[in-house]
C-alpha cells in the first residue's frame, strides 16, 4: 500500500457503549473527538478512520469489507451470523464490568413455564435470528417478531413473550416481567474482516491496536503501588501483598532498604496501605495505570 493510502477503517458502537469505548480507547492512547456532531469523529492517528455506526450493524460491514475491524457484541455477531475474525473480547458494558444477558422474559402472572410452553407463541424482540435459533435448539416453533424499541410493553397485550437484553434486570422487573430463560450472554469483541488480515500493513496494525486496547482494559480497576522498606521486614510484607505479579524489588543507595513496586487491585488499596504502613513501609505512592501488558 503506498503511504498515503494506509489507513485501518474502524467501526465503533454509538449509543449506550460509546462512552465506556471512547474512554477504553484514550487509555491506549487514542483520542477521539467530534462525536457528538458526526459519525466520522477524529482520531488523534492519521493511519484510523474511525465510523460510528450502531452496534447492530458493526459485524456485517466488517464482513463486506466496508470496514477492516471493529468493535462490536459477541450478540450481533451472532445475531448477523457474520464470517469475521474475533480478535479479543473484552466484558464491559454501560453500567458494569459484567456481560450483558439476552433472556426470554414472561408477565409475573403468564402460565409459560418453560421453553417448551413457547410453542405456537408471538415473540417479539430486537435479535430476531439469535432467538430462532435458540428456539430451533429446543425443537419450538413460534412466530418471531422484530420489535422497534420498547420492547417490554408489548407485553402481554401485543405478544406473549419478549427477548430483550439486560444487565441487571431491574427495568423487566420494574415492567412486571419474569426471567423464563437466558438464551446467551454477550461481550464486546474487536472484529476484523478476514480479507483485510491478508495484508500484511492492516494485519501489523490491527495486531498493535488490539495490543494496546488489550492493554488499557487490563489495566481496568487496577492501580500501582510503590514503596520503601527495611530489608528485613521484606519477608513479613511480601507475604501480605497481594501483588498481581510478584512485585519488583530494587535495593536503595540507603544500606539495608529496598523499594518495592507492584500492581493491585484498586478496591484493595484502601485495606492494604495502613497494612503496609504497620509492616514498615515508608513513602508508599500510589499511581493510576493506563496500560498493563502482559
Amino acid at each position: 500500500m503506498e503511504a498515503a493510502t494506509r489507513v485501518l477503517r474502524v467501526g465503533l458502537p454509538s449509543g449506550s457503549l460509546q462512552e465506556p469505548t471512547f474512554a477504553l480507547f484514550a487509555k491506549a492512547g487514542f483520542t477521539i473527538s467530534g462525536a457528538s456532531r458526526s459519525y466520522k469523529p477524529a482520531v488523534n492517528d492519521p493511519e484510523l478512520v474511525v465510523r460510528l455506526l450502531r452496534a447492530q450493524e458493526i459485524s456485517r460491514y466488517v464482513e463486506h469489507g466496508f470496514l477492516d475491524c471493529g468493535l462490536t457484541g459477541k450478540d450481533w455477531i451472532a445475531n448477523n451470523r457474520s464470517d469475521v475474525a474475533v480478535l479479543a473480547e473484552m466484558t464491559f458494558s454501560k453500567v458494569s464490568n459484567k456481560p450483558t444477558r439476552w433472556v426470554i422474559a414472561v408477565p409475573e402472572d403468564s402460565p409459560i413455564r418453560s421453553v417448551k410452553d413457547l410453542q405456537g407463541k408471538v415473540i417479539a424482540t430486537e435479535a430476531v435470528e439469535l432467538t430462532r435459533a435458540f428456539l430451533a435448539e429446543h425443537g419450538v416453533t413460534a412466530e418471531v417478531e422484530f420489535s422497534w424499541g420498547a420492547t417490554e410493553v408489548k407485553v402481554p397485550d401485543l405478544v406473549d413473550a419478549i427477548v430483550d437484553v439486560t444487565e441487571t434486570g431491574s427495568s423487566l422487573r420494574a415492567n412486571k416481567l419474569r426471567i423464563l430463560e437466558t438464551i446467551m450472554e454477550s461481550s464486546p469483541q474487536f472484529i476484523a474482516n478476514k480479507a483485510a488480515l491478508q495484508d500484511p500493513w492492516k494485519q501489523l496494525k490491527v495486531e498493535k491496536l488490539v495490543l494496546l486496547l488489550q492493554g488499557a482494559f487490563a489495566a481496568r480497576d487496577k492501580v500501582g503501588l510503590k514503596m520503601n522498606l527495611p530489608e528485613a521486614r521484606l519477608a513479613a510484607l511480601l507475604a501480605a501483598l497481594p501483588a498481581l505479579r510478584n512485585p519488583t524489588i530494587a535495593h536503595l543507595a540507603t544500606p539495608d532498604w529496598v523499594a518495592v513496586e507492584t500492581i493491585i487491585d484498586e478496591n484493595i488499596v484502601r485495606e492494604i496501605i495502613p497494612q503496609l504502613k504497620s509492616l514498615g513501609a515508608e513513602g508508599i505512592i500510589e499511581y493510576p495505570l493506563n496500560k498493563v501488558v502482559y
